[in-house]
């Protein structure tokens, strides 16, 4: 295959990625490998790095239905997360047993239960007055979802959307070239890219992942420790 059309596919798939349909698709046809059955192992080793409180407030974007979320409950965390996918998310509740309160706001449903806000829709269209405070933050699954045109705006906003509160970060490295994304590639010069100006990047933990990604690729899945620098 030559370089422009290898190229021309890559571009092709990064911006069908940045569609919501795209999403909306998987979910619908439940094609949602990127969901973890028990909770991720780094989040279980490496949570309490977090330093928080009980009742500390943890923003989970892209949330899914992850079970990271029941495991986060019941550690007496308060989670907020963002979910483009509605269908996800009615899982979610259903798998916690909770009943939730949805409410409009603006161009967003906010799902709320005791100890958890979603909020469903475009994580753009989410603000700091619509998400409130904001203790730390539990990315598994978004940076690494979102294709290279989208990461950069992402990062501007998470870092605005909660003031650069303090992050627990999953990452995944692999030769791009060799399978597409989700999850995409993202080595440590690209998380240095994102947050070094306003995080103390620390790297916890890399671990191969065994028989590599997806069964193709082999590939390493990697948890950093970021501490604003205004939270030191």
């Amino acid at each position: 295959m030559s370089l422009t059309i290898s190229l021309t596919i890559k571009f092709f798939f990064e911006t069908v990625t940045m569609q919501p349909e795209f999403w909306h698709d998987r979910w619908q046809r439940n094609e949602t490998a990127f969901h973890e059955g028990a909770p991720n192992p780094f989040l279980v080793e490496h949570f309490a790095k977090l330093k928080l409180s009980p009742g500390s407030r943890v923003f989970v974007p892209l949330c899914g239905r992850t079970v990271d979320i029941h495991w986060l409950l019941a550690q007496g965390a308060h989670v907020a997360g963002a979910e483009l996918s509605q269908l996800a998310i009615d899982q979610l509740f259903s798998d916690l047993g909770q009943s939730p309160v949805i409410t409009p706001t603006g161009d967003l449903l906010q799902y709320s239960a005791p100890n958890i806000d979603i909020f469903v829709g475009n994580i753009f269209s989410l603000t700091p007055h619509l998400l409130g405070h904001i203790d730390a933050i539990y990315d598994r699954a978004a940076l690494v979802a979102l294709p290279k045109p989208m990461r950069d705006q992402y990062t501007t906003h998470l870092k605005a959307l909660t003031s650069n509160a303090p992050q627990l970060l999953i990452t995944f490295d692999y030769d791009q070239s060799q399978i597409d994304g989700p999850p995409f590639s993202i080595n440590a010069d690209e998380v240095h890219h994102h947050y070094a100006t306003s995080y103390d990047i620390s790297p916890l933990a890399t671990h191969p992942i065994p028989n590599g990604l997806k069964g193709k690729c082999p590939a390493s899945e990697s948890a950093w420790l970021l501490v604003g620098q205004s939270h030191t």
